[in-house]
């Protein structure tokens, strides 16, 4: 009985391990895991400056910071906002496309009307989803989309028209969220 017993627990135990090995060699199965979609703030900034470099923080599902710059698809630096905006992160990098919100920055910043204090505010929304085979590092791999508003403040030196002067002092502020999709 006792050798019956302790048959049975070992079979048991050999089949927990096969399992456990079965269900690891199964997760890791073409490469890691992929993880669900989860939640990822943005917010980054421009001081006195319309050149293309921004200080960025993500949290969430990305928690990590740096720099991003203003790219052209082939990630040469794109000085007029117009293509894609580069995450060059601590722990890698992906690029998100920003098409979308340059061209409702420039519908917003082409209705600034001449005003007596040369000041101005836009305030725009639109999505930025992940260019695809972008990301490098801890990102390689990344999917999603984030929905970024870019917020600029700007006092212009005088005679001011329509926003189209040099500034005196400019704030430009990026925040959002999304989804993303991690490897």
């Amino acid at each position: 009985m006792r050798g019956t017993r302790l048959a049975s627990m070992s079979v048991v135990a050999v089949a927990g391990m096969l399992f456990a090995g079965a269900c690891t060699a199964a997760a890791t199965a073409g490469g890691a895991p992929v993880r669900d979609e989860a939640p990822v703030h943005f917010s980054g900034f421009s001081h006195n400056s319309d050149g293309p470099d921004f200080t960025v923080v993500l949290s969430g599902a990305v928690g990590d910071y740096g720099q991003a710059v203003t790219v052209f698809p082939n990630g040469k630096v794109d000085p007029e906002h117009q293509h894609q905006l580069s995450l060059r992160l601590k722990k890698g990098s992906f690029r998100v496309h920003f098409a979308r919100l340059d061209k409702a920055i420039v519908a917003a910043t082409s209705r600034w009307a001449k005003n007596p204090t040369c000041s101005f505010h836009a305030n725009v929304t639109a999505p930025t989803p992940v260019v695809a085979g972008s990301g490098t590092g801890l990102y390689k791999g990344i999917k999603g989309s984030l929905t970024l508003t870019v917020t600029i403040d700007e006092v212009d030196i005088k005679p001011c028209p329509g926003g189209t002067s040099k500034f005196l002092s400019q704030d430009i502020f990026l925040v959002g969220s999304g989804k993303v999709t991690l490897p």
